[in-house]
């Protein structure tokens, strides 16, 4: 990290921070050498952030991003007034087509699931809040690159897309998933976030989109008029 403060115990905190981000979970050795701040600093530090849910530990101890801080991080990403009412518009969703939806907004180069509603249930797709998936890989990444602004050359690229209005995709961000997406549009028909529905490959099939194209067209209208986007 090399943006500094000049208050110590803040860089020296917002560095260890930043080396979970990047790296993932890491032991304790394995942090110190990241930040290259001594190793009962890094420890005294890693445990103050744990006491306000900054840091955690995973199952096998190592030093992992807090709950906290993705609750914090979700909200930052997500467009002033979508949270607000995603929540009802994606557990209509869930009713209706019987699998779990999923609210996803763009981070650089990678999506952030934002709002979940699951299937109770059976089988199913579980995307955590706060979970960063990448853009390249399955329906809801897809559509918010197909909708995002840019160039002529891009929009042309996936004129197809955007005509038909939704995306699907199987097996490509995991094995034994199929998911359809829709882009909730702001004013200037630009996504800004992505309406989902996933669940396993044996009950949506290889086709997904024939049965839930429709109903999650209809969720990202429905969630574009509650949040007063268009």
């Amino acid at each position: 990290m090399d943006i500094l403060s000049g208050v110590g115990v803040v860089d020296k905190s917002a560095a260890i921070l930043d080396a979970l981000a990047t790296r993932g979970p890491l032991t304790l050795a394995e942090l110190v050498e990241a930040t290259g701040i001594s190793r009962p600093t890094t420890h005294r530090l890693a445990a103050a952030l744990g006491v306000h849910g900054l840091v955690g530990r995973d199952e096998g101890g190592r030093f992992r991003l807090g709950m906290r801080l993705h609750a914090w991080g979700t909200r930052a990403a997500a467009p002033e007034g979508l949270l607000e009412h995603a929540r009802a518009v994606l557990e209509r969703l869930r009713d209706e087509s019987g699998e779990s939806a999923q609210l996803y907004v763009r981070e650089g180069d990678r999506r952030v699931c934002v709002a979940v509603a699951e299937r109770p249930t059976g089988l199913r797709d579980t995307v955590a809040i706060g979970a960063s998936l990448p853009i390249d890989a399955g329906s809801g990444g897809t559509v918010l690159v197909a909708w995002a602004k840019g160039t002529a050359e891009m929009i042309g690229e996936f004129a197809a897309i955007r005509t038909r209005g939704w995306v699907e995709s199987v097996a490509e961000r995991e094995a034994g998933v199929a998911s359809v997406s829709a882009p909730v549009l702001g004013s200037a028909g630009v996504a800004v976030a992505a309406v989902s529905v996933s669940g396993p490959i044996e009950r949506l099939g290889r086709r997904p989109g024939r049965r839930l194209a429709e109903p999650v067209v209809a969720a990202a209208r429905a969630l574009e008029r509650a949040a007063g986007l268009r």
